[in-house]
């Protein structure tokens, strides 16, 4: 995991503008994130979710296996087929429901991940900032007004020693 420091954050600036007696802010546009995003942070899960496809197209299959199992044993047997019948069709209905509910959990686990991959870079670029803006409160005041661990930016999830 890169750390804020290693990254450049860009921020947009405030520019104070002097208009009739009033003081308004414009912002300027932010400039052009420096690092690109890589196509393999964007989709890594490609074979889970080739997986959880699959696991849902098998699922679809066994309830058509079942209405095709249930027509021709009413076709062949009769009504004496019946409890026999019902018996496989609970059987074929739960192991599809299995399938289908492992597919969507492993589209869960794929999801899950990409939320906490966009935490991470969040909390990486709010660690940043915080370093700027400590940073430039230090240089206007010559002075550090907060702890010496206040400003550091946390090295890969460690609290600072204290």
């Amino acid at each position: 995991m890169a750390r804020a420091e290693d990254t450049e954050i860009h921020v947009e600036r405030e520019e104070h503008v002097q208009d009739a007696g009033s003081e308004r802010r414009e912002r300027a546009p932010a400039p052009a994130p420096v690092m690109d995003v890589r196509e393999e942070d964007l989709e890594p899960h490609a074979g889970l979710r080739y997986i959880a496809r699959l696991f849902k197209v098998m699922a679809i299959l066994l309830i058509l296996l079942l209405i095709a199992e249930l027509i021709i044993g009413v076709v062949t047997e009769g009504s004496t087929a019946i409890p026999t019948l019902l018996v496989e069709a609970t059987r074929l209905v739960v192991f599809a429901g299995l399938l289908w509910g492992l597919a969507d959990m492993a589209l869960m686990l794929i999801e899950s991940n990409h939320d906490l991959r966009a935490t991470r870079i969040l909390v990486g670029r709010l660690n940043g900032k915080v370093a700027q803006l400590t940073a430039r409160v230090e240089s206007t005041t010559g002075s550090s007004a907060a702890p010496p661990h206040a400003h550091r930016p946390l090295d890969s999830g460690h609290l600072p020693e204290r």
